[in-house]
C-alpha cells in the first residue's frame, strides 16, 4: 500500500504553495516492475466523512456577449448533468456565480497600457504595448509565428510566475513561453491532465471524493475516497479512458478563479479532504480554483488554454494510499495516467518504458544478487558481497580524491541529544523525519545528517585563518524516518551513508572553493559518462541573515559559475528566490543514459549555522586573544536560530559550505545500475574475469590463473562444474562477466590466456590468446585508469 508522505514539492499543483510541506510520493511511473494491484482496503473512514452539502446560493442574472481575456462568460446558465451528483451540481453553481462577479470586476478596472518585452530565447527578445487586465499572454503568439514554436504550454512573467495563456496580464512584466519539452511545461501539461483524469473520475464513479492530483516525474495521479469497499480496478481503465477523450474532444476550457476562505468552505463544504486543506493550510485570503468540464477543483494551477491541446491520454496503473501519508488516516484510491501533445510522444513513452523496466535497479540488483531488503527492517539495504564490492569502489575513488585535494576524513556519533537539533534548528522543522529514542530520561535522535556534528567538531578547540579551509568529509552512517509508501528501492531508503562535506572558510575563499568543487564534479562525473547542469538559486522571500551578505554570497557564486563556464564548463541557469533561508545555493543534476535528470549534487553556502553554533576563527589581527581550553566548546548560542554575540576583535565566522557530489551512495548506485544497465565499467565491476577450463586437466592452470589475478586484487572466478563449455560461457556473459578467460592445453602450455570481451562481439566465438602477465599488466591498467570502455 502507498503512502502520500514523500517529498514532493506540491507549489504549483493542486494547492497552494503554503502547502509545500504537505508531502506527495509518486511510485514511479517509468518503473512499474513488481506493480501490485489495488486490493480492497478496510474501510477506515471516520465519521466526519459525511458530505455536508453547501449552502444554496442565489443565481445571478449571467452576463451576455462579454469577452475577458479570450474565455467567453456564459450568456445563458449552464445546461444542469442531471446524472452527476447534487454536491458537485452545488459546486459548480457557486462557482458560475463567483466568476461573473469576478469577470465584471475586471471589466470595471482601469486598463492601461503596459509594457511588454517578450524573451524569444537566444538573447533576442521584443518590445510591445499591451492593455493590463486584458491583453493575454496568447494574444501574442500570432505575431509571434515562426519565433516561437508550436507546443507552447504555458506563459512565464518575470522569470519568476507561470501563468495561463489566457489570464489576462496586470503589469509591465518580461515575458517568456515554455514548450511541453521544457520540464516546467510537461509539468503544468501533465497537472492540465490529472484535472481531466479527475473529472472523469467524478463522472465514472458515484461518491467520489477527490483528494489532490499533481504532476509527477513520468506523468501524474490522482488520490480519491471512493464509496465504501469500493476500489479502482484495471477493467475501469478504458472506461476512464474513453470519458477523457470525450473532454479532450469537447475542448473544455480551464477556467481561473480566486475564491475567499468562506466562500471555498461553502463550495467544497461537501469533503472531507478539501476541509482539510482548506481549514489547516490556506491562507487567510483564501485560494484560487480551477473548472474544467465539471470538474472544480481547487488548485493554483496554471493550466493548459483547453483539454484539446491534450492529443494522447493513457491509464497507466492503479494501488492505494493513505491519506496525508498516515496509516491512521482514511484509505484513498490511486489513479495513476499520462498524457502528450501528440501520439507519438504516448509511443515514445511506451519504448521508454520498456527500456526502463529492463534496467530496473531493482530486478538488476536480484539477478546480479547486488543487494536485497527485509521487512524486518524496511528501508534499509542488505547490500550482499557483490553490491558491497561496488559501494567500496565508489568510496575507494572518492577518498583518493580527499587525498588529492586536501580534505580530512573524520568520524562523528550517529546518536545526539535533541539539544544539538534545537541548536542547529533541525529540530523545529525536521523531527518528524528523525528516529527519536528515550535514554536514561533523555531524548536522542539518530542523526538524518552530518552538519550540526561537524560543527561541534569544529568548535572543540580554538581555530586559526591559517588552518582555513578547512574540508572535512564524513562516509557515517544517516537515518531518516521515511513514509513507508514512499521507500522505493535504493532510491528512498531509511538508512543511508553519502560523501558529506563541509568546507569552513573565509568569504575571500568561498570563490576558489566553489572553483574547486566544480572540477571534483567534472573528475566525477566524467568517469561515469554523466552530462551535468548547474542552477544558481538565490535569496527567497523569507531569508536569514543581511541583504549584503546575501548580495557578495551570490556574487561569488556567479563569479565561480562563470568562471567555469569560460573555462570550458557547462552552461548555468538562474533559478531566482529558490535558494535555502540560509544561504544562495547551486544544484546540479545529472542525465543518465535515457535522458533523466537526477540531482546528486548539491553546493550551498550557509551562514546560519556558524550563527547558531557560535563558530569563529581568530584572524590574525593583533587585538586577537587566544581562548582558554575549552572555552571555545563553552561558548555557543543561546537560542535557536538567533543571536549568538558577534566575534570579538580579531576574530570572525566562517562560511559552511554544504557539498555532495554523489549524494547517498544507496540512490547513486541505483542510478549507475540503471545508467549502464548492469554492464558496469571494469574498475566498478563485481564480476570482473570467469575463467573457464576446456577439459578437467587444466583445472589446476585455471586455479593458477585466479590466484595470479586474486593477488592483484581482482575480483575473479572459476567455472569448473560439468557443465558444457559454451553454458559456462553463456552463463558468465549472462552474469555481465567483464571477462572470460577459456583456458585449455594450448593456454597451458604457452602460459596464457584466451580473451572473450563482454562488450566485444568479435572476441566471442574465439578470443585472442594472451600472455597471462600481458594480460595481468593490460587489466591493472584498465582498472587503475577507471577506463569506461571495456577494451584492453
Amino acid at each position: 500500500m502507498e503512502n502520500a508522505k514523500g517529498k514532493e514539492d506540491v507549489s504549483g499543483i493542486d494547492l497552494p504553495s503554503s502547502l509545500a510541506h504537505c508531502s506527495l510520493v509518486e511510485s514511479e511511473v517509468a518503473k512499474p516492475i513488481n506493480d501490485e494491484p489495488s486490493q480492497s482496503p478496510k474501510s477506515t473512514k471516520s465519521k466526519d466523512a459525511k458530505r455536508s452539502k453547501p449552502t444554496k446560493k442565489t443565481q445571478q442574472q449571467p452576463l451576455e456577449g462579454v469577452q475577458v481575456g479570450n474565455q467567453s462568460l456564459m450568456g445563458s446558465e449552464p445546461k444542469r448533468n442531471s446524472s452527476l451528483p447534487d454536491f458537485i451540481l452545488q459546486r459548480n453553481k457557486l462557482f458560475d456565480e463567483l466568476k461573473q462577479k469576478q469577470d465584471t470586476e475586471i471589466l470595471s478596472k482601469p486598463h492601461p497600457e503596459i509594457n511588454i518585452v517578450i524573451d524569444l530565447g537566444r538573447g533576442n527578445e521584443r518590445a510591445l504595448i499591451a492593455k493590463a487586465w486584458e491583453s493575454t499572454p496568447v494574444s501574442f503568439l500570432k505575431d509571434l509565428k515562426g519565433e516561437i514554436g508550436p507546443d507552447i504550454v504555458v506563459a512565464k512573467v518575470d522569470g519568476k510566475e507561470l501563468w495561463d495563456l489566457d489570464r489576462p496580464l496586470e503589469r509591465n512584466c518580461r515575458l517568456s513561453y515554455l514548450p511541453f519539452g521544457s520540464p516546467e511545461g510537461r509539468h503544468v501539461f501533465w497537472h492540465s491532465s490529472a484535472h481531466v483524469l479527475g473529472e472523469a473520475a467524478e463522472c465514472q464513479y458515484e461518491k467520489c471524493l477527490l483528494s489532490h492530483g499533481p504532476p509527477v516525474e513520468q506523468g501524474f495521479f490522482y488520490d480519491m475516497a471512493l464509496d465504501e469497499e469500493q476500489v479502482v480496478h484495471q477493467a475501469d481503465w478504458r472506461p476512464l479512458e474513453d470519458k477523457a477523450s470525450k473532454y479532450v474532444k469537447d475542448k473544455q476550457p480551464f477556467e481561473r478563479l480566486h475564491v475567499s476562505l468562506p466562500d471555498l468552505k461553502t463550495m467544497f463544504g461537501y469533503s472531507k479532504y478539501k476541509m482539510y486543506y482548506i481549514e489547516n493550510l490556506l491562507p487567510k485570503e483564501g485560494s484560487t480554483v480551477y473548472k474544467c468540464g465539471t470538474l472544480v477543483d481547487l488548485c493554483l494551477g496554471p493550466h493548459i488554454q483547453n483539454t484539446n491541446k491534450i492529443k494522447a491520454f493513457k491509464i497507466m496503473k492503479n494501488s492505494s494510499c493513505y491519506f496525508r501519508g498516515d496509516k491512521d488516516d482514511d484509505s484513498l484510491q490511486r489513479i495513476y495516467g499520462v498524457a502528450f501533445p501528440d501520439k507519438k510522444g504516448m509511443v515514445d513513452h511506451q519504448k521508454f518504458l520498456e527500456e526502463a523496466a529492463k534496467r530496473d535497479h531493482r530486478k538488476i540488483g536480484v539477478d546480479q544478487e547486488l543487494f536485497f531488503f527485509n521487512e524486518l527492517s524496511p528501508g534499509s539495504v542488505f547490500l550482499l558481497a557483490h553490491g558491497t564490492r561496488i559501494f567500496n569502489a565508489l568510496q575507494k575513488l572518492l577518498r583518493s580524491e580527499y587525498h588529492k585535494r586536501g580534505y580530512q576524513e573524520v568520524q562523528s556519533p550517529n546518536m545526539y541529544d535533541v539539544d544539538l537539533w534545537k541548536t542547529s534548528g533541525h529540530w523545529r522543522h525536521y523531527q518528524e523525519d528523525m528516529f527519536k529514542l528515550d535514554v536514561e530520561k533523555r531524548i536522542y535522535a539518530l542523526k538524518p545528517m552530518n552538519c550540526p556534528g561537524h560543527c561541534l567538531i569544529f568548535r572543540h578547540r580554538e581555530r586559526s585563518y591559517r588552518e582555513l579551509p578547512l574540508r572535512m568529509a564524513d562516509f557515517g552512517v544517516l537515518h531518516r524516518n521515511e513514509a513507508s509508501g514512499a521507500l522505493n528501492g535504493l532510491t528512498r531508503v531509511r538508512k543511508f551513508q553519502q560523501d558529506d562535506t563541509h568546507i569552513f572558510c573565509t568569504q575571500e575563499q568561498v570563490t576558489q572553493e566553489i572553483e574547486g568543487l566544480f572540477d571534483f564534479l567534472r573528475c566525477i562525473y566524467g568517469l561515469f559518462g554523466f552530462p551535468f547542469k548547474l542552477k544558481l538559486s538565490t535569496r527567497p522571500e523569507k531569508y536569514l541573515g543581511n541583504i549584503e551578505t546575501w548580495n557578495v554570497a551570490e556574487s561569488k557564486l556567479r563569479d565561480a559559475l562563470n568562471s567555469f563556464k569560460e573555462a570550458g564548463g557547462a552552461d548555468w541557469e538562474l533559478n531566482e528566490g529558490d535558494g535555502a533561508f540560509y544561504g544562495p545555493k547551486i544544484d546540479i543534476t545529472i542525465s543518465d543514459a535515457l535522458n533523466r535528470e537526477h540531482q546528486c549534487a548539491t553546493i550551498q553556502l550557509d551562514f546560519q549555522l556558524p550563527q547558531n553554533f557560535a563558530l569563529e576563527f581568530m584572524t590574525g589581527e593583533s587585538s586577537a586573544k587566544p581562548k582558554k581550553d575549552g572555552e571555545a566548546e563553552a561558548e555557543t548560542n543561546t537560542t535557536v536560530n538567533g543571536s549568538s554575540k558577534e566575534p570579538g576583535p580579531g576574530r570572525a565566522r566562517p562560511v559552511m559550505i554544504h557539498r555532495a557530489i554523489i549524494g547517498s551512495f544507496e540512490r547513486f548506485m541505483a542510478i549507475l545500475t540503471e545508467h549502464f544497465a548492469g554492464k558496469w565499467p571494469f574498475w566498478l565491476s563485481p564480476r570482473q574475469v570467469l575463467v573457464i577450463p576446456v577439459m578437467p586437466s587444466v583445472n589446476d592452470y585455471v586455479d593458477e590463473v585466479q590466484r595470479v589475478f586474486h593477488q592483484a586484487e581482482f575480483y575473479v572466478d572459476t567455472d569448473k562444474s560439468s557443465n558444457t563449455m559454451q553454458w559456462k560461457i553463456r552463463n558468465g556473459q549472462q552474469r555481465q562477466y567483464n571477462f572470460v578467460f577459456v583456458v585449455g592445453a594450448q593456454e597451458e602450455n604457452s602460459r596464457s590466456v584466451n580473451i572473450r570481451n563482454r562488450d566485444d562481439q568479435n572476441t566471442q566465438s574465439k578470443g585472442e590468446l594472451v600472455p597471462l602477465d600481458v594480460a595481468l599488466k593490460a587489466l591493472i591498467a584498465l582498472r587503475d585508469d577507471r577506463k569506461l570502455v571495456n577494451a584492453i
